[in-house]
């Protein structure tokens, strides 16, 4: 099993607390990063949102593309999973620019493409926002504009979405970027399954992530492709009682309407198309990660590890807070354990 996190990009995952003391900063999340990787963290999922949905609107929060570079060159071992979305990079360029960077890192890069759900954010910075199926549809056509430019030169591609000719990119990355996609709309697991070469969910039990996985698989071995690899966000909170699990869950979760970041909760609803209703209670942290269960002590939490990893899963993607101090307590009481 692999132990990855997200970069706190927005300054925290909670959505009722001010202030989780991780500064919204360059400085934080390098010295987040750099540590992670003496603990025993694989890989690290870098969000791209030019608003910060957590916080509110108002609310700082860094630009997903500039950090990834720059993290490429002060870390050694992480993966690097950036998100981008379609509407937002011109497939061409971002192949260039996401060569560049896998030089710097020695080939840790890999994309997490997402589909774009915040419509007012997308008009707020001059952004086309388009439908869930056509989101889709362009992403197809924007993957094969990215791979086509990392494998050969004198590539010309010519769709509804993007339309490009002769394009020349050198030097192309000597290791191909690792593609990930979620999504829970048949649209998005059909398109999965044909061109990511990993899954990656939001929280929920390991029976609900397990139906998912098999499902994916199916389409998958249905168009005679290899296996994709497997990843679940996860909120942890590890201690030494339920009693302590239970005060800071209460904690975490008490939002209300007039927290900073309810204000886009029904546009989060509305610009999905998800398998099941969230609550708020869900909402409170960020995609679902609750629904995992990996809250409790070290013994019971390990066991729900081994639940996943039956299941299929092959990562975590781990958020907590304080990000730095949870992540600390989870590589102590549950990575160190675990199987070489």
């Amino acid at each position: 099993m692999r132990f990855g996190y997200w970069l706190p990009v927005f300054g925290g995952w909670l959505r009722n607390v001010e202030d989780e003391q991780m500064e919204t900063s360059w400085a934080y999340v390098k010295k987040l990063a750099q540590r992670s990787e003496q603990i025993g963290f694989d890989l690290t999922l870098i969000a791209e949102l030019f608003l910060n949905d957590i916080k509110g609107e108002e609310a700082p929060s860094l630009d997903a593309w500039s950090t990834t570079a720059a993290l490429a060159a002060v870390t050694e071992k992480l993966e690097l999973m950036v998100a981008v979305r379609p509407t937002f990079h011109n497939p061409a360029i971002l192949a260039k620019q996401a060569a560049n960077i896998a030089e710097i890192c020695n080939g840790r890069l890999s994309l997490n493409v997402v589909s774009s759900w915040w419509e007012q954010e997308a008009i707020k910075y001059g952004i086309q926002f388009e439908k869930h199926d056509d989101r889709y549809a362009r992403m197809k056509e924007w993957l094969a504009v990215i791979t086509s430019a990392w494998e050969k030169d004198h590539f010309s591609f010519d769709g509804k979405y993007y339309k490009v000719t002769d394009t020349v990119l050198q030097p192309k990355p000597a290791v191909k970027p690792l593609i990930y996609a979620g999504g829970e709309s048949d649209a998005g697991k059909n398109l999965i399954a044909e061109v990511c070469d990993g899954y990656v969910m939001h929280g929920d039990s390991p029976e609900v992530i397990g139906a998912r996985i098999r499902d994916v698989k199916e389409r998958r071995e249905k168009l005679g492709l290899p296996a994709m690899t497997y990843g679940v966000a996860a909120y942890s909170i590890v201690r030494n009682t339920d009693a302590e699990v239970k005060k800071e869950l209460e904690r975490i979760t008490n939002v209300s309407v007039s927290s900073p970041g309810y204000n886009n909760y029904q546009q989060w609803l509305n610009g999905t198309q998800l398998e099941k209703k969230v609550s708020l209670e869900d909402y409170s942290v960020s995609n679902r990660g609750l629904r995992t269960g990996l809250t409790g002590t070290p013994e019971k939490i390990a066991e729900q590890i081994e639940k996943f990893e039956k299941a299929g899963v092959d990562f975590f993607l781990l958020q907590c807070s304080p990000q730095l101090e949870e992540m600390e307590r989870f590589a102590e009481a549950i990575i160190a354990y675990q199987p070489a």
